[in-house]
């Protein structure tokens, strides 16, 4: 029923002893019907050895001394019969093709563009006020919702966890809009509203199932956290009242806007300059000189790439600390620098995270030349909350320490931080 026949000769990953089976469309119609399942099996185990064989041999003749059946051959590795009479290709997998140089600068330079109009842009809606800063928050919510919801409900990752339904999803996208409504009008209180969204999402997701798994109301809580509570720490952020220091930068900045510099404004111009040089010192550095991968979570970071990405942290907080006079110590700023660093860079990766169990290259492709937005404003996500806990708890600490005890404490505060990467 079956012809039994010895590895070819060329192949040497395969030892002497280990058989293949092929079997003929004569051999499977002449068994009777009850060795079906026996058929099937044999067949499937022949398919999927002939294939391996057929890959690893790529395409070499089997010299007749090698075996009792015809030899392997170019042709006839697309005649792969199954009991159902039907025909399988098997085909080698034809490679990517790499980008030329010319695609490549054209992508680089998309990226260079879009990069500074969104700063741009970014840099105005911080300085107009909180109410552009709430537009721009609610859109970035639902954005950013829509595209989290794009991981969940991806073939590869709900495979092993079910996604919640369509009605919960646009829950969780109505509450973290609401969400960042809530914090403006609130005036950034939105501890108890996050409880009470929380418990809503997971009602509804009681209602919505006949019998939810658990995954799902992780992966809708989840949701609400990262699109919605997040977000909105930079409106809190922006709503710090206070008159900022008067530095000729800030005199400079109010006559030609005309519209009144408070500390959030510097606050949140402070923390995206900060952000924006860990991601191009990191890009940067790593590209030149990176060699030691960081993680598996994404193979291009190296350490190299993060010390230089620390680097130009450090020292973009300590020039904004200099122009704005915030924060009040240059010790301030030092750990204000390698405090966003770190939250830039695990935001990043947490959303690699997701994209990786997604079988995703990109949350979207809202942005030419960057992808979705989670893809251009992942490093934002932590970073947000990051810089409100530092204004209001390490701020008024590190303002007691001055002068070389400062610089010190910097010193050692980024030694520390490059011993443990």
């Amino acid at each position: 029923m079956a012809h039994i026949r010895q590895p070819c000769l060329p192949c040497t990953s395969y030892g002497s002893n280990t058989p293949t089976v092929e079997l003929s469309r004569r051999s499977l119609v002449s068994i009777r019907p009850q060795g079906r399942r026996l058929s099937q099996a044999l067949w499937l185990n022949a398919a999927a050895t002939r294939s391996s064989l057929l890959h690893r041999c790529r395409g070499k003749a089997l010299p007749p001394e090698a075996g009792d059946g015809a030899a392997i051959s170019p042709s006839s590795s697309a005649d792969v019969f199954n009991p159902t009479g039907s025909v399988d290709s098997v085909e080698d997998p034809q490679p990517a093709p790499s980008k030329t140089p010319v695609q490549k600068a054209r992508e680089f330079a998309n990226r260079v563009i879009f990069g500074l109009l969104l700063g741009l842009a970014g840099a105005v809606v911080i300085l107009y006020g909180k109410l552009a800063m709430l537009a721009l928050l609610v859109f970035a919510s639902y954005q950013a919702s829509r595209e989290y919801f794009g991981f969940i409900t991806s073939k590869q990752m709900s495979k092993g966890m079910p996604p919640p339904t369509p009605l919960v999803s646009t829950a969780t996208t109505v509450m973290c809009m609401g969400m960042t409504l809530f914090s403006h009008f609130y005036r950034g209180k939105s501890g108890t509203l996050l409880a009470v969204a929380s418990f809503l999402l997971l009602v509804i997701q009681v209602l919505a199932n006949k019998r939810p798994k658990f995954s799902q109301l992780a992966s809708s809580l989840f949701g609400l956290f990262y699109c919605g509570w997040l977000p909105s720490f930079w409106l809190k952020l922006r709503s710090l009242g206070s008159q900022a220091p008067d530095t000729p930068l800030v005199t400079f900045l109010h006559n030609v806007t005309g519209w009144p510099i408070t500390t959030g404004a510097v606050a949140v111009l402070t923390a995206s300059a900060v952000i924006i040089a860990a991601d191009t010192g990191a890009y940067f550095v790593g590209k030149a000189l990176g060699r030691t991968k960081l993680t598996d979570i994404s193979p291009k970071k190296t350490v190299e790439g993060a010390a230089g990405g620390m680097a130009a942290a450090v020292s973009v907080a300590m020039g904004c600390w200099a122009v704005f006079a915030w924060p009040a110590t240059p010790l301030a700023a030092g750990v204000l620098g390698v405090m966003v660093f770190f939250s830039s860079l695990f935001g990043d990766l947490i959303e690699s995270i997701m994209k990786r169990d997604a079988g995703m290259k990109d949350s979207g492709d809202l942005i030419p030349g960057h992808g979705g937005l989670l893809d251009r404003f992942d490093s934002y996500i932590f970073s947000g909350a990051v810089v409100y806990f530092f204004s209001y708890f390490c701020v008024p600490l590190l303002s007691t320490l001055t002068g070389p005890q400062a610089a010190a404490a910097v010193a050692a505060a980024a030694a520390n931080a490059l011993a443990r990467l």
